[in-house]
């Protein structure tokens, strides 16, 4: 019974990041949602001088799901992560079609491998420590954050008015 409840356990936390990535959910656009469509111009664009574009906003995301995945493995906080500086990369030199699609690949390859190691986590470890957190409580954590920045993108994408 046990294992049958931790089990549950790890199914709602990969629902939880799924819903708050890429998965039809009840509370509208998730992250991945919210980006659908944008192009490379309109993802640049600041809603003012020195404030945070959605690109960057995406490439953050990505770095998380990254940092919180290599905390779960065992491999540190820190590593290679692909882009500079790590938390909020810069954008590419030429922020085209090409790099912004490249950029978006990278956040659905770091969610497919955040998503992988939550799946096969032991549920007997979700209340360690890592860091100042838990393990459970890091994975409901980059789901909330995925969340939020969906919600910030939104925002952005009718104040820039890049869609509908």
């Amino acid at each position: 019974m046990a294992h049958r409840r931790g089990s549950d356990a790890i199914k709602v936390l990969t629902d939880l990041l799924d819903e708050g990535f890429d998965a039809p959910a009840w509370h509208g656009p998730n992250l991945r949602g919210a980006l659908k469509g944008l192009t490379a111009s309109q993802a640049a664009r600041r809603p003012a001088p020195g404030r945070h574009c959605i690109w960057e906003i995406a490439l953050h995301c990505a770095y998380w799901k990254y940092a919180v995945r290599r905390r779960l493995t065992g491999e540190g906080a820190r590593g290679s992560f692909p882009r500079r500086p790590s938390n909020w990369p810069r954008l590419p030199e030429r922020p085209d079609t090409a790099a912004w699609r490249a950029d978006l690949a990278l956040l659905d390859e770091s969610h497919r491998l955040l998503r992988a190691a939550v799946a096969s986590f032991p549920a007997r470890r979700l209340g360690e420590r890592h860091g100042r957190s838990t393990a459970g409580r890091l994975i409901y954590g980059i789901a909330a954050h995925d969340l939020y920045h969906a919600g910030q993108v939104r925002l952005l994408i009718k104040l820039l008015g890049a869609k509908s």
